[in-house]
């Protein structure tokens, strides 16, 4: 620039040497602001491409979660039918009205699966409706009846906690009791508190995201933000897909992420931002 001041200077800028130098900056520029937005078009079309993988990606699990509570439904299903059919009293004139009472409610817990949770509440009053109708039954060889549909029922039971759709409140007291303080801090409690690495979390679980997007996202610069990053990283909450590469969150983070909101929701009213009332399980004797 300093020699295209000095030709105008001079009077030389309306020589052939002098429109060369001139028009060899415009072009210089140009294919600099080219560059640039070749630069921007790739960066979007990457951002494009994850997050259609990503979709494309995620209707492939929600996909494989409805065949598979599909196939959980109909194992559970012919395990009522065959289990009352083989296991009651198979010569009693209430045979069918019975079943068709043990039928219902046993099929009536299954809709908690596809819900995705179960309340302690729910399973209760499953148990105490079958303990009343054990108590109106007319007949002793209705124990054995009774006895395969609380068999049943517990099984029910067992494969709620396998698919995690309900835990006992003594199992999860005993996981407090087992809770370990150092751990906790250093895996999950430190590595998440920050409003800024929450945000960053928060930004990851619904996409990829590059350090420049991050840094546009939080105002974070440089080796601050380089210092959050590390911190998520280091408690395996997030991973860079490989390096100048993108940011994703890991299931161990969006676990650990899900699990905050869902405290939150149940800790503070959400639209006040008031503290709620919380009860804890009553102590084991």
């Amino acid at each position: 620039m300093y020699r295209i001041d000095s030709e105008i200077q001079d009077g030389n800028l309306f020589t052939p040497e002098g429109r060369d130098l001139f028009m060899g900056s415009d072009l210089e520029r140009d294919v600099a602001d080219i560059r640039l937005k070749l630069e921007a078009v790739h960066e979007e079309l990457l951002r494009f491409a994850e997050r259609s993988n990503q979709q494309h990606l995620s209707s492939i699990l929600d996909g494989c979660r409805v065949d598979y509570s599909r196939a959980i439904l109909g194992y559970a299903l012919d395990e009522i039918e065959g289990g009352l059919e083989a296991n009651m009293v198979g010569d009693c004139q209430m045979k069918a009205v019975c079943k068709a009472l043990f039928s219902d409610l046993l099929k009536g817990n299954l809709h908690h699966i596809k819900a995705g949770g179960i309340s302690e509440e729910a399973i209760g009053g499953a148990r105490s409706k079958m303990e009343d109708m054990r108590r109106k039954a007319p007949r002793e060889e209705c124990a054995r009846c009774f006895s395969e549909a609380g068999r049943l029922l517990e099984k029910q039971v067992d494969l709620f906690r396998s698919l995690r759709v309900y835990r006992d409140p003594d199992i999860e007291r005993g996981s407090i009791e087992d809770l370990d303080e150092e751990g906790a801090v250093r895996g999950l409690l430190d590595p998440l508190g920050s409003g800024q690495r929450l945000q960053i979390m928060k930004a990851l679980a619904l996409e990829t995201k590059s350090f420049s997007a991050l840094s546009k996202l939080t105002g974070l610069r440089g080796g601050n933000l380089l210092f959050h990053l590390q911190k998520l990283s280091e408690a395996r909450m997030i991973i860079q897909r490989h390096e100048r590469g993108d940011y994703m969150i890991t299931a161990r983070g969006y676990k650990a992420l899900q699990g905050i909101s869902e405290l939150y929701s149940d800790l503070f009213d959400l639209g006040a931002g008031e503290e709620r009332e919380v009860s804890p399980p009553p102590a084991r004797i």
